[in-house]
């Protein structure tokens, strides 16, 4: 063997030795709207696409919801759903639906205005109490988000009693947009609830201002007061019930098993977000993003970076719409175990991330081939996935392993 024929095989022998390995391609998508931006770091977007291993079965459940917005589970396995025409409905695991729940206020019932958010109460079990959102008519003919509870009285005509309106954002604009309305409990009873800035810019140029609660995640107690340990509180000119700063529309919020606090928020054309929530920190919008305006301009400077603003730990481009957030715990699907589903609405998709030490190392769509847009997905009490789609008439879903 010739030096030279030595010399060309220990190459490729060392080549092979510490080649990098090739990664499984991301899922597949339309090209990025801004083709410019660049991650901030690995893994913060187009994640390597994975695939779930189990069969899935899906059930359509109800045909007859009218813009079917939140599912939350009663302890005896059947439902309350929120209709954004302002109707609160109890359905059971077969489809029954029950008439409109009495004593829902009079919601603002326009574009993505409406009944909204939903949650039990940690101790419904004892007080039977609901918590909801919903877009309230204000002065001048401007509206803006509310967070109320009531008492629900179970039975034939149910309804809820001693409904009070326990925090009203502010200001109030006139906007049927960006309401945000999801809510989510913490383990130590208090409640968190993502909003959104309206979209208008008047409402927009707000999101980093500690004077409004627009675009902000807010820390309330129970009873609808600024919880004690809020970063703001005392500061002159500041909100004391903001926790973060810098939301553009905050449509999925849930705790992880490390009880740390996860959102999704809508980005404009491209730059959805998902975000580990830090309590008093900027999340940028709309000084920074990876999306541009739906015109194809850039969002006010065009940069995806900044000091004292956080970066997503991903972000999508195009986007998915995300609607909706569950972290997966059920004994169903022990491949999902810890993952994060994401209920997408412009993707048609169930978005499933798999999240490592806090980055996402793998994406799947869902449900693609349905075509339906999804609003709301949430585990229940057998492991399934249960979904309402974005319609009317609506549908409620569920997601099982096949037998």
């Amino acid at each position: 063997m010739t030096r030279l024929a030595r010399s060309t095989g220990m190459r490729f022998l060392l080549a092979l030795l510490f080649a990098t390995p090739t990664l499984a391609a991301p899922v597949a998508t339309d090209p990025p709207n801004n083709p410019t931006y660049r991650p901030a770091f690995a893994g913060q977007h187009r994640a390597e696409e994975v695939h779930t291993k189990t069969p899935l079965t899906v059930t359509e459940v109800a045909t007859n919801l009218h813009f079917p917005w939140a599912i939350a589970f009663l302890p005896d396995g059947r439902m309350l759903v929120t209709e954004k025409p302002g109707a609160l409905r109890i359905v059971t695991p077969v489809g029954r639906v029950s008439p409109p729940v009495a004593g829902v206020p009079k919601v603002n019932f326009d574009g993505q205005s409406g009944l909204l958010g939903l949650a039990l109460s940690p101790g419904f079990a004892t007080d039977h109490r609901v918590y909801f959102t919903y877009s309230e008519p204000r002065d001048g003919g401007a509206n803006g988000l509310a967070l109320a509870r009531g008492t629900l009285v179970d039975g034939t005509a149910p309804r809820l009693d001693d409904v009070a309106v326990i925090f009203r954002v502010q200001p109030a604009l006139k906007s049927a947009l960006h309401n945000g309305g999801r809510l989510v409990f913490a383990p130590d009873g208090t409640l968190f609830l993502g909003l959104g800035e309206r979209s208008i810019l008047p409402g927009r140029v707000q999101a980093q201002d500690l004077a409004s609660d627009l675009g902000k995640i807010v820390h309330l107690n129970a009873d609808g007061s600024p919880a004690a340990d809020n970063p703001f509180a005392g500061r002159a000119g500041a909100r004391p019930e903001i926790w973060t700063d810098g939301h553009r529309n905050i449509l999925g919020i849930a705790f992880d098993a490390q009880h740390k606090l996860w959102e999704v928020e809508m980005g404009p054309r491209g730059g959805d977000e998902l975000n580990l929530v830090e309590r008093g920190k900027d999340y940028g919008w709309p000084s920074i993003g990876y999306g541009e305006e739906y015109s194809g301009k850039p969002v006010g400077r065009g940069i995806t970076a900044a000091p004292g603003m956080e970066q997503p730990v991903y972000y999508w481009d195009p986007v998915i719409a995300p609607a909706s957030l569950t972290i997966y715990s059920g004994k169903m699907f022990p491949e999902w175990r810890g993952d994060f589903l994401i209920g997408g609405l412009a993707s048609t998709a169930l978005v499933r991330l798999v999240v490592r030490n806090d980055r996402v190392v793998g994406e799947e769509r869902l449900l693609h081939d349905r075509g339906e847009r999804i609003r709301d997905a949430v585990e229940g009490p057998d492991g399934a996935v249960w979904i309402v789609t974005d319609d009317d008439p609506g549908k409620l879903l569920r997601v099982s392993a096949r037998r």
